[in-house]
């Protein structure tokens, strides 16, 4: 038979405390770092001024369209052909030092 006393019962209830705090922490911060994207594009509706909130609008989608802007590509295929004339002629000009035409 288990006696609990009081003591035991206090150190057991501030260990559930802890965990149970640890545990509203822990989603606490998981909300507040999720949370921020979501509330910058809800921001500027609150605005009261006109010329502050659409100005919020524009920065905004100023942000959104240099996200969703695709880089440039660069056209690797000249790069390459001009890669592959360089190592042949360099090709070249070992053969042609070895090899006279025999």
């Amino acid at each position: 038979m288990i006696i609990v006393t009081s003591k035991t019962a206090t150190l057991q209830a501030r260990r559930i405390v802890d965990v149970m705090a640890a545990s509203v922490l822990c989603a606490a911060m998981t909300l507040v770092l999720g949370a921020p994207p979501a509330l910058a594009v809800e921001q500027c509706r609150f605005i009261q001024a006109k010329t502050e909130r659409e100005a919020c609008y524009q920065r905004q989608e100023a942000e959104l369209a240099a996200k969703r802007k695709p880089e440039p590509r660069r056209d690797t295929t000249m790069e390459a052909v001009q890669q592959m004339k360089q190592e042949d002629q360099a090709l070249d000009r070992q053969i042609h030092s070895i090899c006279r035409g025999c």
